[in-house]
């Protein structure tokens, strides 16, 4: 499969390398899809830009960390484009302090997390919040990163 990742950078913060969040997509990616070429779309963005998505087009005040919006391209288009995800950089890094990861850590689950809601997969019923966050778990740990989650915590915290 290839994989085209276009990264935006609209964040005055310290981010990773694009290389990492490519390979970290590409994880995602990887057996998820029977595509044979993907391009997804990554927007880096700070706080306002963020809160303003966030209200836009979940109808919640603030800034989140990450925001998916999956292409739902007709089949027959025949277009690789799965869709965009944004990131605030800010909030990772605020996130990542907080719960006492590293910040590559915490780039890396909202990457990964990004694209699975791209793909389909999604937390609002337990049971589908389980399965999403197994394959999150399971997908960071192939990528020698630790579990993002503990018995406590849910992927409500990433909303």
């Amino acid at each position: 499969m290839k994989v085209l990742v276009d990264i935006q950078t609209a964040s005055q913060e310290t981010l990773p390398a694009e290389a990492e969040l490519r390979k970290w997509i590409g994880a995602a990616l990887m057996g998820r899809t029977t595509r044979k070429k993907v391009e997804v779309s990554v927007r880096l963005v700070d706080q306002d830009e963020m809160a303003q998505l966030n209200a836009n087009y979940r109808g919640k005040k603030g800034a989140t960390n990450v925001l998916s919006f999956p292409a739902h391209l007709p089949k027959e288009l025949d277009i690789p484009l799965l869709g965009d995800i944004v990131i605030c950089a800010p909030v990772v890094g605020i996130e990542a302090a907080q719960q006492g990861k590293s910040q590559s850590a915490h780039w890396a689950h909202m990457a990964v997390h990004g694209t699975l809601h791209l793909l389909g997969y999604d937390h609002i019923e337990d049971k589908d919040a389980k399965i999403m966050e197994a394959l999150e778990s399971s997908i960071l740990e192939d990528l020698n990163y630790p579990s993002p989650y503990n018995p406590t915590q849910s992927c409500e915290s990433l909303l």
